[in-house]
């Protein structure tokens, strides 16, 4: 299975990125995944909901409920 490519203009933040991928229902699951520690940027674990995110980068959940990703996008 393919890692699912999310179009993004400009920036974005992980918490937002998350929410548009469909990776949490909203931004308070979201959130709490983040500050879990579940939640990681190129293989780093991100604990900042703020932290801006750049085209090309993959974005990895792993949820009580699954593992999920995501690519950053470029929308043209």
């Amino acid at each position: 299975m393919s890692t699912p490519t999310i179009p993004v203009r400009g920036e974005i933040k992980l918490g937002q990125f998350i929410k548009l991928a469909s990776l949490a229902e909203d931004g308070a699951q979201a959130r709490e995944l983040i500050q879990a520690g579940d939640v990681t940027v190129n293989g780093e674990v991100e604990t900042r909901r703020g932290h801006h995110l750049s085209a090309g980068d993959l974005v990895e959940v792993d949820a009580p409920w699954g593992k999920a990703a995501a690519i950053v996008g470029s929308a043209s």
